[in-house]
């Protein structure tokens, strides 16, 4: 069964500081944050914070190339995690047929808030994560990864508020970004 989420908010594990988007189901408490990786935290970030630039992003590019095929996304749908590995798909309408495309959650969360499409989880998946963060936790405990385990690689990241970021720290701490660091995260 799929359960309806949006995104919550953008956070950072306490113990890696590495972005993790948290979503929470729309007619509930349950959470589920998934690790991501730098860029896709800035695109989601520019998303949510109504950020434009002058030529497109890949995930505006995406969604061009979707409307100029004459198809439009239907829905992304998150539907399990293996080996801290989060799975998704792309369900597209095209020529009136439905087509799914294997994607990462996070590209997809991307490319859904930037055509207004729903999210949604497979129930299961927010059963075995299990996570509820109460009202106004800007942090994610450095224990909580899928499964119980570690999600990312420890890096020498610049070091960030325990508590979480706002939108302008996230920006900053993006910016402080080496090219080579977009390469560690290890999920």
């Amino acid at each position: 069964m799929l359960v309806e989420v949006k995104v919550e908010r953008l956070t950072l594990d306490q113990a890696t500081q590495s972005p993790v988007v948290v979503l929470r189901e729309e007619e509930g408490d349950r959470a589920l944050p998934i690790w991501i990786g730098a860029g896709e935290a800035s695109a989601i970030h520019m998303q949510l914070a109504h950020v434009s630039v002058g030529r497109p992003l890949t995930h505006d590019l995406l969604v061009s190339t979707i409307a100029s095929l004459g198809g439009r996304l239907l829905r992304v749908v998150i539907t399990r995690v293996e080996q801290n590995t989060y799975y998704a798909h792309l369900e597209l309408e095209v020529d009136g047929r439905k087509v799914e495309v294997d994607a990462r959650p996070s590209d997809s969360i991307a490319v859904a808030l930037r055509t207004d499409a729903p999210i949604f989880a497979e129930e299961d998946l927010l059963e075995m994560v299990r996570v509820e963060i109460a009202e106004g936790e800007d942090a994610l405990p450095s224990s909580l990864s899928p499964q119980g385990g570690s999600a990312a690689s420890p890096s020498s990241e610049p070091p960030m508020r325990q508590e979480g970021m706002t939108a302008s720290e996230l920006q900053d701490y993006l910016r402080k970004l080496d090219p080579e660091d977009f390469g560690r995260f290890n999920p």
